[in-house]
């Protein structure tokens, strides 16, 4: 595992400049010293990882469910991207949607469009308009590079002066762990970074787009958030540790909904 994450120093000889970003839907720019490409090699590398250490759910309803979603929601968010010439976006993103047999209520999409769910956030989501409000949330986090950018933070606070290529050579370990803890995936491991509200409401504002697009009605992320609001307390659910959810929070979506409803198409 060691190996897994050591990343040349060519590849980040230009990292310590930064690269702008800017969302797609909001317009709000952002810093990813990563670049795309080695985020890609890293996912792929983690994702298969988990799911070797996982138990995989293949052959059943649920399973079924969360391909035929997660291939709607993809293809809406690659409809929509090209309809603002943005398809660039998602250019070599190679899709795969997983299930994971745990209790963990849990979800998350890492770049290159690695997706997982585990069991435990299904009596949540409560059927597909349910899974579809995760999957365009989490899809969302993946193509505006939230990760990426919170990686970047963690990154940069960790290195101090030292060269990201060299701390990320030097600290594979560590970059794994972080890593993990960008994308939702580091309660194993002691490390979550929550999603900031600027990204919250991001992944939002995108996600309910995409599950519009796909032919699910955007109200529906209502009730799934209100539900997950239920949830909390003083052990909140891992989903709720990195995506809190409030009042705040959901009088916000109902704000977002009517700007969805116009890619409202019903299956």
């Amino acid at each position: 595992m060691k190996k897994l994450l050591v990343i040349t120093a060519s590849a980040f000889m230009f990292a310590g400049l930064g690269s702008c970003f800017k969302n797609p839907v909001t317009g709000r720019s952002s810093v990813n010293v990563l670049p795309e490409s080695e985020m890609r090699t890293m996912a792929q590398q983690q994702y298969t990882a988990v799911l070797t250490e996982s138990k995989v759910a293949t052959g059943t309803n649920d399973a079924a469910m969360i391909q035929r979603v997660g291939q709607k929601i993809s293809a809406a968010a690659t409809q929509y991207l090209s309809s603002i010439g943005k398809a660039d976006l998602v250019s070599g993103y190679q899709w795969e949607f997983k299930l994971i047999e745990s209790n963990q209520v849990n979800a998350w999409c890492m770049p290159g469009g690695k997706v997982a769910f585990y069991t435990g956030i299904l009596p949540f989501c409560q059927g597909e308009a349910g899974v579809a409000t995760v999957m365009g949330h989490e899809i969302a986090h993946a193509i505006a590079r939230h990760g990426n950018e919170r990686m970047s933070q963690q990154l940069m606070q960790q290195a101090g002066g030292v060269a990201l290529s060299v701390y990320m050579a030097d600290k594979p370990a560590e970059t794994k762990n972080i890593f993990m803890g960008a994308y939702g995936i580091g309660t194993q491991i002691g490390i979550l970074l929550p999603f900031s509200r600027a990204h919250e409401s991001e992944a939002d504002e995108m996600g309910l787009i995409f599950m519009a697009m796909a032919g699910y009605d955007p109200n529906e992320a209502i009730s799934f958030w209100q539900r997950m609001a239920a949830a909390g307390g003083q052990k909140p659910p891992e989903f709720l540790s990195t995506h809190p959810s409030d009042q705040r929070r959901i009088n916000d979506i109902r704000g977002k909904i009517g700007g969805a409803m116009k890619y409202y198409k019903p299956n």
